[in-house]
């Protein structure tokens, strides 16, 4: 087949001709596809499609090559948007961007102000965005990595700014509202009382002259967003304001200057409505703005990590430099109580480092040469110089920023509900006003006309759908925000959501439980040894011996014992005719005695009688451990025993996850017995062990078949598969790229408590999204029946508009508050 020039999309998971054969066909299935031409070779799939019918087609392509077992390869873009005030902006833009020709995906955060897309890469330029934002009536910023924390605080400031300008609106509004509301009311006013017909219609013409500056200048933004919505052929909260207030000026304005048009008696003005309406919709919009202000507080927080300046070494000289152009491979000098700049790697010196901001940890880490340290981290105690490995975009904390900024604007699946309603909620709220109007014309009580505007009035100012909106959105930010702080990384709305339903925790062992590295933990002397007595205690002469002797050793095992040795200041000696034994152990020579480290065939192979020590053996093997036997000069001396240790909180994690409801199950490699001595200590009642990498993606996935909603933690590559089938991935922060890459909330600290932790979050950020949808959504859906009159036979109860602005205006404040309770969130101890 030719090369079809068209759309390129990268094409994963294709192994050989019969891959290339079956994307072909599904692709050549999809609607107005002329012709395929997919590439082995290159991963590439070349479409030509009819007309312009890309950008429409480009979605189920997609889905075509994703439904046929493959994956199309995406890259992801964040643009910032602005002006946007609901939901039905945020459904506006969404819409807009998912036309651009190679957008796969657009996800749009109303708080947030930005949209994460997820992108063909190579296919989608920069105006071709702005202009499909533009086209539809917002501004559209371009984010870059390197500027992104001068532009959170340009947005910071304009927010403030918009607060400030809201307020005195507001206070203008206020001022000038209350000799409006006493002049359309003027028989509360005992000097007005009485007036005739003439004296009341100057004091009503008065109230029409000082709403004006309400309509043009405090309300003013709401007419010209409508005007700009109605010429795109759009609607949004604007529109419902707009028409609301301004029906009701034109109204009034009609009662007062032509009332021969109105049946006698009847033509009453609605001045105070307006004025009142849109004054409590800026009250509400201003109170919004200053509760919004706070949501990316957690995020300003990781950019303030970063320091302003670096110190390299440049010559032979220190030299001051902005941290930006620090380079890989710079060696830098850290001194006490300074930023690290960048990621880098300890050269000389040494100090404690405190990882708090990234890890979550409070105790400070002690770093010394060829230790790894974290741009952003407190160097708290000494001087030392690094090397710089990753600088920019590629450090720890820019990738921890730009994954928090991700989650942030993503949506959870409780949001695609919200997002379908608010796409016609506008719409359906003027057809149900214009109807409202109809029917209060038809069968109203007299004066009819004055009843139909209020009941229109009332419904098109309480519908609006600002609550809406911000519901689950302002709850993702929140909470995302909250669990960075706390080292925990979500990568998206989804994975939050779904966190709060898992039912069971499958627990890789090797360094999520344990430490991941072999550890000494028991040195047993053999009694009677040794003969004749000696001035060290027998286990001090036996561990410095056997250190002695693995001195030379490259084993882990080896290399534990040397530094245990070394912990309790027991320094080796000089070794000679050091030899490693293959799969046994090691042999020496040590201040002239002969030393055996190793295994019973190993002592049995120097012709040593090694049954002294198999009870030794035997118990400690029992206990999960790994044994080894030392003689000395022939002679059978004791044994040692290593272990990867347990975590210090593992027992105290496993506990919470249990008392949580939760089911626990350790997924391990290593050996039966091993497996269940540590299960047995950290209190874990179910494991699978001798599992190969390759099967522990089947155990999820038979857990899953059992109903479980499975979370598989784990720190390493063999862990990515059944990270990535898992209902929810999760990563120790210790762990490798790739793991991190795969789960979908990682565990910055390295602590089992985290996932504990992230599912307790995950319920309150739920929780909280339930409680402001509900308010939302029983806001609109009561109150607009109410404001419609259907009371109004019953009880007599007809909504005034004004209290209508004032409910609508303080349902979404009510929202915003309600949501920022979860800053007050902390994880819980023990």
């Amino acid at each position: 087949m030719g090369e079809a020039p068209g759309l390129t999309l990268p094409v994963g998971g294709m192994h050989c001709g019969a891959c290339v054969g079956a994307v072909e066909r599904a692709l050549s299935r999809v609607e107005g596809v002329e012709d395929v031409s997919v590439s082995l070779a290159t991963e590439e799939a070349r479409v030509r499609l009819e007309g312009d019918a890309d950008a429409e087609r480009l979605g189920d392509l997609v889905t075509a090559i994703r439904d046929a077992g493959y994956e199309v390869r995406t890259g992801s873009m964040e643009v910032g948007i602005r002006d946007m005030h609901c939901a039905a902006c945020v459904a506006s833009v969404e819409k807009a961007l998912a036309r651009v020709p190679g957008v796969v995906e657009a996800s749009v955060s109303l708080p947030g102000e930005r949209a994460v897309l997820k992108v063909v890469p190579g296919a989608v330029s920069s105006e071709a965005l702005r202009e499909a934002v533009e086209g539809v009536g917002y501004q559209m910023e371009e984010v870059a990595a390197d500027d992104e924390a001068d532009r959170e605080e340009e947005r910071a400031a304009r927010r403030e700014a918009e607060t400030r300008t809201l307020f005195r609106k507001f206070w203008v509004g206020a001022a000038l509202s209350v000799p409006i509301l006493l002049l359309g009311h003027h028989e509360w006013v005992p000097g007005l009382r009485g007036l005739d017909h003439e004296a009341v219609r100057a004091l009503w013409a008065l109230s029409g002259v000082l709403t004006l500056p309400i309509m043009l200048w405090v309300g003013g933004q709401f007419f010209t967003g409508a005007w700009a919505a109605l010429k795109r052929g759009q609607s949004n909260m604007d529109t419902l304001v707009a028409l609301g207030t301004g029906s009701a000026f034109l109204y009034s304005v009609a009662a007062v200057g032509a009332p021969g048009l109105f049946p006698e008696g009847t033509a009453h003005p609605f001045f105070e409505a307006a004025a009142v309406i849109i004054t409590l919709v800026v009250l509400g919009q201003a109170l919004e703005a200053r509760a919004r202000g706070s949501t990316s507080k957690a995020l300003r927080s990781l950019m303030d990590l970063r320091p302003e300046t670096a110190r390299v070494v440049r010559d032979g000289s220190e030299e001051e430099i902005p941290a930006s152009q620090v380079q890989a491979g710079d060696v830098l000098v850290v001194r006490p109580g300074e930023r690290i700049a960048v990621d880098g790697q300890v050269e000389e010196g040494q100090s404690a480092v405190d990882e708090s901001m990234v890890t979550g940890e409070s105790i400070p880490v002690e770093k010394a040469p060829g230790d790894e340290v974290v741009g952003g981290t407190i160097n708290r105690s000494g001087s030392f110089r690094m090397r710089a490995t990753r600088v920019g975009s590629e450090t720890v904390l820019a990738r921890i920023v730009q994954l928090v900024r991700e989650a942030q604007a993503s949506k959870p699946p409780i949001q695609r509900l919200v997002d379908k309603v608010s796409g016609v909620f506008v719409p359906v709220a003027v057809a149900i006003a214009l109807v409202a109007f109809a029917v209060w014309m038809w069968v109203g009580p007299d004066p009819a006309l004055n009843f139909a505007v209020v009941v229109a009035v009332s419904v098109l100012v309480i519908a609006c759908p600002c609550a809406l909106g911000l519901a689950t959105p302002i709850s993702v930010m929140l909470a995302v925000g909250k669990a960075a702080e706390h080292g925990i990384l979500v990568r998206s709305g989804e994975a939050l959501q779904k966190a709060r339903r898992l039912t069971t925790v499958v627990v890789d062992k090797t360094g999520t439980l344990t430490r991941g590295e072999p550890a000494l933990t028991d040195v047993e002397a053999l009694e009677g040894w040794p003969a004749g007595g000696h001035e060290d205690a027998p286990v001090d002469l036996l561990l410095h011996l056997a250190a002695s002797a693995e001195e030379g050793s490259e084993h882990p095992l080896g290399q534990a014992v040397v530094a245990a040795a070394r912990e309790r200041k027991l320094e080796p000696a000089r070794a000679a005719d050091f030899e490693a034994h293959g799969g046994m152990g090691v042999s020496a020579a040590v201040e002239g005695r002969r030393i055996l480290v190793g295994t019973r065939r190993l002592l049995e192979a120097e012709g040593v009688d090694a049954g002294p020590l198999a009870e030794m053996w035997e118990r400690l093997s029992g206990e999960g451990k790994t044994p080894a036997m030392v003689a000395v000069d022939g002679t059978p001396a004791g044994v040692l025993a290593l272990a990867d240790q347990e975590k210090a909180d593992s027992a105290a994690a496993v506990a919470r996850l249990l008392d949580m409801g939760l089911r626990v199950i350790m997924l391990t490699g290593d050996n039966e017995r091993t497996a269940r001595a540590v299960a047995e200590r950290v209190g874990i009642r179910e494991v699978r062990a001798e599992v190969l990498p390759d099967e522990k993606a089947d155990v999820v996935a038979a857990l899953q078949e059992e109903g479980e909603q499975v979370a598989m933690v784990g720190d390493g590559i063999n862990d990515a598969p059944a990270l990535a089938q898992a209902d929810v991935g999760m990563a120790i922060g210790g762990g490798t790229d790739v793991a991190m890459e795969t789960a979908a909330i990682t565990l910055m600290g390295g602590s089992l408590t985290g996932v504990a932790d992230a599912i307790d979050l995950s319920r309150a950020a739920v929780r909280n999204m339930k409680q402001n949808l509900f308010g939302a959504f029983v806001y609109n859906t009561a109150a607009i029946p109410v404001a419609a009159g259907v009371l109004y036979p019953v009880v007599g109860l007809l909504l005034n508009p004004m209290i209508a602005g004032a409910a609508m205006a303080f349902s979404s404040v009510t929202v915003v508050t309600n949501a920022n309770r979860l800053r007050g969130w902390k994880p819980k101890v023990g």
